[in-house]
């Protein structure tokens, strides 16, 4: 593992994305840092983490033979990934909500973002942006259902190691992406999935209130919910959250 360690920066993935337009990345390439100053999270909102006590660090990938119509099955990998290691460490009820956010009960643990480059309807490289609360105990009163690892278990933890575990399991389960195995994974991914056929409030990007349950990922790694009158209705990221 090339590894670049960094005592501030901005953001990682930005950090990452320019070293990959200007020299030839080895794969796996990860840079971390201790403070993070703009890391960036789903929906442009942006990742706040208290210096020197959590995991902020990017991850590039490079040698893909990943459709572009498939690239759910990679977003599947790599929450489970980070999912399988953090399961390890914690004795809660652990889930992923879609699309890559990592759960403990209902208090948010890890973000990851995921940003691929695509070239001939594949994906040829990604950039993984991943931040993980471990040791930090103590989050700003406007960030509601924020958790840590230290938090839920009053354990302090290794960063350094945390991340190589990471990184071996990320390692494996990108290393077996491959078409007789995206059935298995997608349902690993199904069975861990935070709020699955449970009945709950959702808002739309306009403020529309629903009821309706999850029941599963689209081909195109839309958000499956069935409504209240059992039709079944596709969301994007940014189209919908729970209210």
């Amino acid at each position: 593992m090339n590894l670049i360690k960094l005592n501030a920066i901005d953001s990682t993935s930005t950090f990452l994305k320019e070293m990959a337009k200007k020299s030839n990345l080895e794969n796996y390439t990860v840079v971390v840092t201790k403070s993070q100053t703009k890391g960036r999270g789903q929906r442009e909102s942006s990742w706040i983490s208290e210096p020197n006590k959590n995991l902020t660090f990017s991850v590039f990938i490079k040698d893909f033979e990943l459709l572009v119509l498939n690239q759910k099955y990679l977003n599947f990998a790599v929450c489970l990934a980070v999912f399988d290691v953090i399961k390890k460490h914690l004795n809660t009820n652990i889930f992923i909500k879609w699309p890559n956010d990592i759960m403990s009960a209902n208090q948010k643990i890890c973000g990851i973002l995921i940003e691929n480059k695509i070239a001939d309807a594949k994906i040829n490289q990604t950039i993984l942006g991943i931040g993980l609360n471990v040791n930090q105990d103590i989050f700003p009163m406007q960030f509601k259902n924020i958790s840590s690892l230290k938090k839920i278990t009053g354990k302090l933890y290794d960063l350094d190691q945390l991340l190589n575990e990471i990184i071996s399991v990320l390692k494996k389960r990108t290393q077996a992406l491959t078409t007789d195995k995206f059935l298995k994974l997608e349902q690993e991914y199904l069975n861990v999935l935070y709020k699955k056929n449970i009945p709950s409030m959702f808002k739309t990007a306009d403020n529309v209130l629903f009821m309706g349950k999850i029941v599963g990922v689209s081909k195109t790694g839309k958000l499956k919910i069935e409504l209240e009158n059992k039709t079944i209705k596709k969301f994007q990221i940014k189209e919908i959250s729970f209210a």
